[in-house]
């Protein structure tokens, strides 16, 4: 039987699917005898039925209305019983956290004449007045559709009559004049006056937050987090406890560490008189919590108390929201924190250190992506200049842009490839689409537990906090620093994350500690020695190889530096560029096999240089090198520009450039309408004469060269673009030719492994034919990937994807993260067929995936002997394949 309502007490963390991340973890923290309003939940499989078929399933009345009367009996109250009513609060509650980006409706419960009952029984007229005027501005804008900036007019209004600085100075008629106001506004524009059954309240909030699920703001964070969009959100409907009774009442967010450092401590913010939504709002400036320890000092350490405990059990940093009413603790909410890079790499070691947790459990608390923002540059605070403003730096990081001053410029301008940061005085879920396109975010209002800290932390972009230094003025398009400097949209601003600090214009960059570190093994601040640790503990669980794509003796040694095992993949088409290009004219052009192999001859010892190079760099580690695969045409001018010059010299009755007429007719005679799928890769060896013979020739005599010096060369060669086992053999034994007779000439045995890349589907498909042949397959997943879905990476990226990915036909480029069932299934196949053939054939991969997280996890568990990548992407794949042999676990709380 299909279960809709669960209380608290029946549910644990463990039924975080069926219950919500939050319903669930209420549940366990009354589990755990922790001071928790009672409640209820309503599960995602009440939301999953209703957003199907767009009403409330059989039966979910009756459960939630039996849970109610259970949640009545209990508190010893009604809801909407004329004196002491029952209020609820209806929230949102996604399996992964999604910070503000669902809907939450407080105060329920409340009528024009139990507000009443609640202000003689509460002896506060002010805070009665001012919970119904909540509950009215929030049920008009979340459940009827009304815009809430119509409600924030009425509000600033009110306050400018009042002479009142913000909300808290208006008194009880104040208040009860803005609830007629509210309502006036509720009619006008939703058509329907404010509901006055408590139970209608109750009803149409909890299909508003599962309506909110498929909100824009929503989709586009699950988006951005990779969640999946048939899940569905819970709703808690709790006992609601009030932080807005009075000086001796409030409510806070604490965490269990810094989130940003991962600093062990109780960290946080406390609003005193207020309601739970005002701390992440910013609508006023908190205190943090070590004020709490002087104002409510028996609270605090209560607090204090049930944080260890919630670490404890958890057994990480925990997210905790409270309140306190009248001096009495409540606990509304925990959850796994969203955390910094830096503070996932300490808050794992330290957990570790304390015997928290295990070493493997360390390793799977960290990802990455997290490691790869330890490794970009930070600002050079010694040369940056005076800072013009200072605040709480609340996700760390250096990041450049153009001032903006809300989410529809920053997207238009990130959209034209402009790299902007977002300037708010605070910012709210509708500001989400200008956190994603922005590099960094800015707010004048909030703390390290605001809006804009959570979401920003979550996304790594860097943001800084509550820089009361500036006056933002959204309407004007500009900020005014303390200093009197007026910074206007479009003007360049540098935002330093990890120290709060905002600097006019571009502040320059040095290498970050981790960075240093990885090239150096210079060890400084306890960040990097985590890093270090979380390296060493994945180099030696893990079971796949790391290698790395470099094409020079210096991106060699680099990768070699980073702990890459070995080059995957040296393109020798990189050899050709620069002043070499000449050559490679000279040989497209040669009439006659003298003059082709005349210019062979001279790129011989240029192309054997570079293999000595990078053989030396890698000295005892395998260097496959890929023989030319792009077409012969890429070398040679553009067409279009030769044929403009050759014809503006004939028009004018200049002397037409020979050489530009040989070049037109040699382009125009190697002319394809399709290049990538044409005259390349294993295809060229066949047809130019001498091609395949001169790069193999340089392989085999580097190789005999750093054999004689002493080293221990080990020369893999890849043959690229087979599509037939028939173009590989004839390939196979024209190098196995050459080496014999470098072999002969030098004296040393050379002996080079000769295999494919495996690119085309053809490929993927006969590979049991191919590995007859191949002694390795490398698979080309940039090239597979295009020849799989049919997709022109140069074309499809900018012009349908952002299309099909706003429309959720794509979950991710597939150009980024591996496409398992279509491109993923090829590579599974080939490594079947090729291994049933060959057992002892070498499998790894060399695309652009090579270094993705989510891709390497699958590499690790079709069974490939290696991951290839680019050398600064190394580490990470390092960190990721360790991680993939303990068959991580991500959770997005903790992201």
């Amino acid at each position: 039987m299909v279960r809709y309502v669960c209380a608290f007490q029946d549910g644990g963390r463990d039924l975080a699917g069926l219950l919500g991340g939050k319903g669930a973890n209420l549940a366990e923290m009354t589990r755990l005898g922790l001071p928790v309003p009672p409640g209820f939940t309503v599960t995602t499989e009440a939301c999953r039925a209703f957003l199907a078929t767009g009403a409330e399933p059989d039966g979910m009345a009756e459960e939630v209305s039996r849970h109610l009367s259970a949640l009545e009996t209990a508190t010893g109250r009604l809801l909407g019983q004329p004196d002491d009513p029952l209020l609820v609060s209806v929230r949102s509650g996604a399996r992964f956290s999604m910070p503000g980006m669902m809907e939450t409706v407080l105060d329920i419960g409340l009528d024009d004449d139990s507000v009443l009952g609640l202000a003689k029984a509460s002896g506060n007229e002010r805070f009665a007045w001012d919970s119904y005027r909540r509950l009215v501005q929030m049920f008009g804008s979340t459940v009827l559709g009304v815009d809430p900036a119509l409600f924030d007019e009425a509000l600033t209004l009110l306050k400018e009559a009042r002479g009142a600085r913000d909300d808290v100075h208006l008194d009880a008629c104040d208040l009860a004049r803005l609830v007629e106001t509210y309502k006036r506004i509720v009619h006008e524009e939703s058509g329907r006056d404010f509901p006055q059954s408590p139970a209608e309240q109750l009803r149409l909030a909890v299909l508003a937050v599962f309506r909110s699920w498929n909100a824009g703001r929503a989709r586009l964070y699950r988006r951005r987090e990779h969640i999946p969009d048939d899940l569905g959100t819970a709703v808690t409907v709790q006992r609601m406890v009030f932080g807005n009774l009075g000086p001796d009442s409030g409510s806070g967010v604490a965490f269990t560490r810094d989130p940003a450092t991962g600093q062990p401590g109780l960290y946080g913010d406390y609003l005193p008189n207020a309601q739970g939504e005002d701390v992440v709002a910013g609508i006023r400036d908190t205190v943090p919590l070590a004020e709490l320890a002087r104002l409510d000092p028996h609270s605090y350490r209560r607090l204090r108390d049930h944080a260890q405990t919630l670490e404890r059990h958890y057994r990480d940093l925990c997210d905790i929201e409270f309140t306190i009413e009248r001096g009495t603790l409540w606990m509304l909410q925990t959850r796994v924190g969203k955390r910094t890079a830096e503070a996932a790499f300490a808050i794992a070691a330290e957990l570790v250190g304390e015997g928290l947790i295990t070493a493997d459990e360390g390793l799977n608390r960290v990802h990455g992506e997290q490691l790869g923002r330890l490794m970009f540059p930070r600002f050079d605070t010694g040369k940056a200049g005076p800072a013009i403003a200072h605040g709480v730096p609340a996700s760390p990081g250096a990041a450049a842009g153009a001032a903006v001053f809300d989410s529809a410029e920053a997207v238009r301008r990130a959209g034209s490839g402009e790299r902007v940061v977002l300037v708010r005085e605070e910012t709210t879920p509708d500001d989400l689409p200008g956190m994603v396109a922005a590099q960094a975010v800015l707010t004048s209002r909030g703390g390290k537990t605001s809006h804009a800290a959570v979401v920003a932390r979550g996304m790594g972009r860097v943001c800084v906090c509550g820089a009361q230094d500036i006056a933002v003025n959204v309407g004007a398009r500009c900020f005014t620093a303390r200093d009197g400097t007026v910074v206007e949209e479009g003007t360049l601003l540098s935002v330093d994350g990890s120290t709060g600090a905002v600097y006019a214009g571009a502040a320059p960059l040095v290498a970050s500690a981790t960075m240093r570190y990885l090239e150096s093994g210079e060890q400084t601040g306890s960040v990097v020695a985590a890093v270090a640790r979380a390296l060493e503990h994945a180099d030696s669980v893990r079971r796949l190889e790391v290698r790395a794509n470099a094409d020079t003796p210096e991106d060699a040694a680099r990768a070699r530096r980073f702990g890459a095992q070995g080059v995957g993949l040296c393109r020798t088409e990189h050899m050709f560029l620069g002043e070499r290009r000449k050559l490679v004219e000279e040989m497209i052009l040669a009439r006659t096999d003298a003059g082709r192999d005349e210019a062979l001859a001279a790129l011989l010892p240029l192309q054997r240089q570079d293999f000595t190079g990078i053989l030396r760099a890698m000295d005892g580690l395998p260097v496959t090198i890929r023989l030319l695969d792009p077409p012969l045409h890429e070398f040679l001018p553009d067409r279009t520009e030769l044929a403009v010059r050759v014809a503006a010299a004939e028009a004018t009755g200049r002397q037409v450039d020979a050489h530009d007429v040989e070049l037109l007719d040699a382009v125009n005679r190697m002319h394809e309408d399709n290049p990538m799928l044409g005259l390349r890769g294993v295809r060229l060896g066949l047809v130019v004469p001498g091609l395949v013979t001169m790069q193999v020739r340089a392989v085999a005599e580097a190789v005999a060269e750093r054999v004689r010096a002493g080293g221990s060369p080990r020369a893999e060669i890849m043959v690229p673009l087979v599509g037939a086992v028939e173009e590989l053999r004839p390939a196979r034994e024209e190098v196995a030719r050459v080496l014999a007779e470098v072999g002969e000439e030098t004296g040393v045995s050379v002996h080079c492994p000769v295999g494919t890349m495996i690119e085309l589907p053809r490929a993927a498909l006969t590979a049991g034919r191919i590995a007859e042949e191949a002694e390795f397959f490398s698979f080309g997943t940039n090239d597979l990937t295009q020849t799989t879905w049919g997709f022109s990476r140069d074309d499809v990226e900018a012009a349908f994807f952002p299309a099909y990915l706003d429309r959720g036909i794509l979950a991710a480029s597939p150009f980024e993260t591996l496409d398992l069932e279509g491109v993923g299934r090829l590579v599974r196949i080939a490594v079947e067929e090729g291994r049933a053939v060959r057992p002892e054939l070498q499998t790894g991969v060399c695309g652009e995936h090579g270094g993705d997280p989510e891709s390497i996890r699958f590499f690790h568990t079709v069974g490939l002997d290696y991951v290839s990548c680019s050398p600064f992407r190394v580490p990470v794949a390092r960190l990721e394949a360790g991680r993939a042999t303990l068959g991580r676990t991500d959770t997005s709380d903790s992201r």
